[in-house]
């Protein structure tokens, strides 16, 4: 069943019968971000920030591929997808096996290292979000080439638009090196990253898309396995310091959806998602959601382990998945990106 349906709301006997149209089911999902929703971009760049190795796709079906997704399985991309009858598991934009028209129902320019800021890409190698957009260009020529110009205008404006993005600029920019620290205070910076969201969402709705757009919000940052083990104030805790600056962007990047669904032409549908409340919710409460534990990741020790760590031949990883809320020291598994994903399909417009 699609996400958007036709509803008929029905008088009393009688009376007369008032038909309410909501906008049809989006023809494709197109996916911009980081390594929360790269499905294998980075396979085919030269940088170090891969998951095409085991145990990365172990659980990915059939049969377990490592695809280059962060995960054991399907990322949140690949599930919202599937909720809206489209394809099942989205395909990223270049791997070369795909043709056009396979991805104009489904596409990810998403890269792994990429941030809203452009420098964290350039930090790790990856794919920045102004050379996605670049790419989400070269992509609309090509539909139109495919399939004609008024079929390419419809796919682009009809579209469900995904930016994952924004973990990264904090964990592996502005904490970690200084170059932004000494241009930005962190509430400055904080208002850079909400500023390059909007303008990305602008430069695509510019482009005739981006009439319908989903924004995850940062996750409970200072509760990823990874920053637990570097907590030496509470070893093993969420960090609390962390965990505010991820809710104080949040508020901002939620407040700029609704200005700009307020703003932008053409009925613009801009919706924030709160993966916050989501993810601390399950993290809080694992039992509830069929999860053993939210605190360590399934690969290796579960508290540093991520990437090259994870595929190295010491890292055990855990029996099953389903019973950990993170697979790596960073990422979500399968299941944990499920329940994202049911959070962005049902999130709607205030």
């Amino acid at each position: 069943m699609g996400l958007f349906l036709t509803l008929q709301l029905l008088r009393p006997l009688g009376a007369a019968t008032a038909a309410v149209v909501v906008a049809p089911p989006p023809p494709a999902l197109i996916v911009f971000g980081d390594s929360t929703a790269d499905t294998g971009n980075n396979n085919f760049i030269q940088t170090l920030l891969r998951a095409n190795y085991t145990p990365y796709g172990r659980d990915f079906p059939p049969g377990g591929v490592a695809t280059g997704r962060f995960s054991n399985g399907r990322l949140a991309a690949d599930f919202v997808s599937q909720a809206l009858g489209l394809p099942r598991s989205v395909p990223p934009y270049l791997d070369p096996a795909h043709s056009i028209l396979r991805l104009a129902s489904a596409v990810s320019f998403a890269s792994a290292g990429s941030g809203l800021d452009d420098i964290t890409a350039q930090i790790f190698s990856a794919v920045t979000l102004t050379q996605q957009i670049e790419h989400f260009k070269e992509y609309r020529e090509r539909l139109r080439r495919a399939v004609g110009g008024a079929a390419a205008a419809d796919v682009v404006a009809r579209a469900l638009y995904l930016i994952s993005a924004g973990a990264g600029d904090f964990l592996g920019n502005y904490l970690l090196f200084p170059l932004r620290r000494y241009r930005f205070t962190l509430p400055e910076y904080e208002a850079h990253l909400v500023g390059a969201a909007e303008a990305a969402v602008r430069a695509v709705h510019a482009l005739g898309g981006a009439r319908r757009v989903r924004l995850p919000g940062l996750p409970p940052l200072g509760c990823l396995p990874l920053r637990r083990a570097l907590n030496l104030a509470a070893p093993g805790d969420c960090d609390r310091r962390l965990n505010a600056v991820a809710r104080r962007f949040n508020r901002r990047l939620s407040a700029m959806a609704a200005r700009l669904a307020r703003e932008l032409p053409g009925g613009a549908e801009v919706v924030y998602v709160d993966v916050y409340r989501v993810l601390a919710e399950v993290i809080e409460r694992p039992w509830a959601y069929g999860f053993e534990d939210s605190v360590r990741g399934c690969c290796g020790t579960g508290w540093v382990e991520t990437g090259v760590l994870c595929g190295l031949d010491s890292a055990l990883t855990c029996q099953d998945a389903d019973k950990y809320v993170f697979f790596d020291a960073v990422h979500l598994s399968q299941k944990a990106y499920k329940i994202i994903a049911d959070a962005i399909v049902h999130a709607a417009a205030s």
